[in-house]
């Protein structure tokens, strides 16, 4: 299963290096200023910047996984971007 938010943000590389290096501590991790991956543990995160959007996928097996993948991403973003008023809005696919 899959899932996606497409966040507008004029700090999409900033806040995909912060989520990666959160996570570089505890789980595999491979990122630089416009693309990252993050392994976690129900399934995977890939992230993607431009100028105005940050880029969110989630992948796992189970629906279960990816709800909870949408809400541990969307919880870190948020909490990352408090100076800003975000709106991440997934949109679940196959």
């Amino acid at each position: 299963m899959y899932s996606e938010a497409l966040v507008k943000t004029d700090h999409a590389s900033r806040y995909l290096q912060q989520l990666c290096k959160h996570w570089s501590h505890k789980l595999p991790t491979k990122f630089d200023k416009l693309n990252g991956e993050i392994e976690l543990p129900m399934g995977n995160c890939n992230l993607n910047a431009t100028d105005d959007t940050l880029v969110i996928s989630v992948q796992a097996d189970e629906e279960k996984d990816v709800a909870k993948l949408e809400e541990v991403l969307a919880s870190h973003l948020l909490r990352f971007a408090f100076r800003e008023d975000l709106k991440v809005v997934w949109q679940r696919g196959d």
